[in-house]
Order: structure tokens, then sequence, then C-alpha cells
């Protein structure tokens, strides 16, 4: 009989822009976390719900509205903390009351996360520990989080299958967007699995096969 694994993550799109919300939680404690969650509250409650999970906190990759329009919200309704991005975002979570209206997304407020997070650092899931990762490029403050003994992380906008993050946004940044996926995912190792922010899930080692922006053969050109 398998042994069950100390992370499970189920991947839940919200919004009218089809963000990929993740409820990851540990599977000793049943204690999870939402990351990015942008709207759609009720159905994430549901979610959760469905799988047995007290949320404890909420994690969020970057401050566009898609990924963190009703974060603060759903932090009040349940009474916890919010820790990301990284303090280079706050220009954009300021913003999310006229950017949700722009955008559709009804309600949005913005927070003051109860902590930044910088490269380094490290955020905890019940009895999990997920290390951060420093990304800038598709926004200033946008962060990744790794879980090393899963294979898995959660890089929000950075990387995509087949594509990477946008940036002709304010204060985006092509090239320090393929610095960020070379010099900080690439090292992560191929066989990591990771939840974009959009769309399907996909290896970083296929994305160096394939990706017709990162792949190694169209960098090295």
């Amino acid at each position: 009989m398998s042994e069950t694994p100390p992370l499970q993550a189920v991947i839940v799109p919200v919004t009218a822009l089809q963000q990929n919300c993740t409820l990851l939680w540990c599977t000793k404690t049943m204690r999870g976390a939402f990351t990015d969650p942008g709207g759609d509250l009720d159905r994430l409650m549901g979610v959760a719900k469905q799988h047995g999970v007290t949320i404890e906190k909420l994690l969020v990759t970057h401050g566009h509205i898609d990924h963190c329009g009703l974060t603060g919200v759903l932090a009040q309704q349940l009474g916890v903390p919010i820790e990301g991005p990284h303090p280079d975002d706050k220009f954009w979570i300021d913003q999310a009351p006229m950017v949700g209206a722009q955008y559709g997304i009804a309600g949005a407020t913005a927070f003051t996360p109860d902590r930044w997070l910088h490269d380094g650092d490290q955020v905890t899931v019940g009895e999990l520990t997920l290390d951060v990762y420093h990304c800038p490029g598709h926004t200033p403050g946008h962060v990744v989080f790794h879980h090393a003994p899963s294979n898995l992380a959660i890089v929000g906008d950075v990387l995509f299958q087949g594509s990477i993050g946008r940036t002709d946004f304010p204060r985006g940044n092509h090239g320090e967007l393929i610095r960020s996926i070379t010099s900080r995912l690439w090292p992560l190792g191929g066989e990591t699995a990771f939840v974009p922010g959009h769309g399907p899930m996909s290896t970083f080692a296929a994305e160096r096969k394939h990706n017709a922006f990162v792949a190694d053969s169209v960098l090295a050109e």
C-alpha cells in the first residue's frame, strides 16, 4: 500500500480570466493554504470543505487583480494571514479597487500582507515548508513557491506551458523575466512540475525543451 504524499494540491480556476488558484495542504495535519485566491470565494471554500482542509493562510505570487483581487476579503472572512508577494508589488495591490472595476472583479480590495516575502524566505503550510524565490519580470514583486520534497512549484505568471509571462504591464521587464526563469527556476530541476497562473501544468524539463521563449535551443541562438 503506497504512502500518502505529504503535500496534496488541487487547481481551481477562478475569475473570468481563468486564473489557477491552488489549494495545497499538508496531508498529516489537513491544514492548507490557497495560493492566489483572486475571486469566486464560495467555490474555493466549497473545494476546501470537499477535501476536509482547514485553511490557515493565503499565499500570493503577485499583485495582479486575477491573482489577489479578493484575497483581502477572504483573509478577513477566515481570520487568517496573507503572506506574499514581495513588497515591490505593493503598487499593484493598492490599485485593486480601480483595476477590479476595469476587469469586472466585483468587491476587489487593497490589502497589506501580514508578511511580505523576499528571496530565500520560507513559508509553512501545516508541517510543510515551501521555499520562496523572488522572480521579477512579469511584475517587479513576483514570487514563486517551491516544495522540494514534492518536486512542485507554484509559479504564477512567470512561466506557462509553451510561453512566459507578459512584460508590457507597468514595471514589467522582459530581460529580467528571462533571468528569473533561467537563474531561479531551472536550477530547481527538470523533474519539477509547476502550476502556472493560467492553463495546464508542465515541467521545467519540458519547457527547456519546447518553450518558444526559454527553451535551451532558443536561448542559445
